[in-house]
């Protein structure tokens, strides 16, 4: 039995169509309110928040999957994620189940220095701080070999269906819609993305990959582009003109005044002022038959 936790998000949803399709079809999806992604899945509705019905979701699986996520509001990701990771530890051990966790960058310092598996956790600002605290609680569970874990992490998101990110919101989504596109702070700075399908078959390959466990892994990604290119690169494939406009941190933080969701944004932006390399040269090394998706044919499907 292998366990999504969070089945209904994107990244979820993705990974359920992977493991069925190469890996297994004895698949559990659990969430609030699980829907079926194939067929055969077992869906079972729990709280992450509840510690017995966490124990109760993961009871007889050998590999649990975390892909939940939460809005983006620092006061509820303080409140909540330490609790939901807690609770899937605390099950994952008594189910003598290993644990695939899926995270991000945000505790990495916002330079330009290159990403890897091995640098340091420098985090500024609430959302960062506590992605570093959940990092660092499974990494000590690892260290002492409580549990077997492996930690898949992954730079900002782009892609197909529910898949939600700056880039998503601010560019392609209003490009579909007939819109300006809007650049946070700078269109000439390096961006890395990942495309979510193959952020979710590269999880999927990890987690059926005895050797990777007690490590972190950088998943793969399409060379990183400036957003001035990724707007040249839609110009091409669909032969019309798009418009886009930079929207500077001063305009951010006069938003930021009324708008909540411009007010949690701000301690992300300074991830846009800087190039953001992410290395995912270790992945390429070890897993080299891995074919992933490049930014045109990721912006050929969405604008199909």
């Amino acid at each position: 039995m292998q366990t999504i936790l969070g089945s209904n998000g994107q990244i979820g949803q993705e990974l359920a169509k992977e493991l069925h399709s190469k890996y297994t079809k004895d698949i559990r999806l659990v969430s609030r309110k699980p829907k079926k992604v194939n067929e055969t899945d077992e869906l079972v509705a729990a709280d992450l928040l509840n510690e017995a019905e966490t124990v109760a979701a993961v009871k007889g699986s050998e590999i649990v999957y975390f892909t939940a996520g939460l809005p983006m509001k620092s006061a509820m990701w303080e409140k909540r994620f330490p609790k939901m990771i807690k609770n899937v530890i605390k099950a994952c051990e008594t189910a003598q189940a290993k644990l695939v966790y899926f995270d991000n960058t945000y505790m990495y310092a916002k330079t330009d220095a290159i990403q890897t598996e091995n640098s340091p956790f420098e985090p500024e600002g609430r959302k960062s701080t506590v992605r570093a605290e959940l990092a660092e609680m499974i990494l000590t569970e690892m260290k002492h070999h409580r549990l077997e874990a492996v930690i898949c992490r992954a730079p900002e998101f782009y892609g197909p269906g529910k898949t939600q990110s700056i880039t998503n919101t601010m560019i392609f989504d209003r490009i579909k819609a007939g819109k300006e596109a809007l650049i946070p702070i700078n269109d000439d700075t390096l961006r890395t993305l990942i495309w979510t399908p193959d952020a979710s078959r590269a999880m999927a390959l990890i987690g059926n990959t005895t050797t990777a466990y007690g490590q972190t892994w950088h998943l793969p990604c399409a060379e990183p582009v400036t957003y001035r290119e990724l707007i040249e690169h839609i110009k091409m494939l669909t032969q019309r003109p798009i418009e886009y406009r930079v929207v500077k941190k001063w305009q951010f933080k006069l938003g930021s005044l009324v708008n909540e969701n411009l007010r949690e944004l701000q301690e992300l932006l300074p991830r846009y002022e800087e190039s953001n390399r992410f290395s995912d040269t270790k992945f390429r090394q070890q897993f080299p038959t891995f074919s992933n998706t490049t930014i045109e044919a990721g912006i050929r499907y969405l604008f199909k």
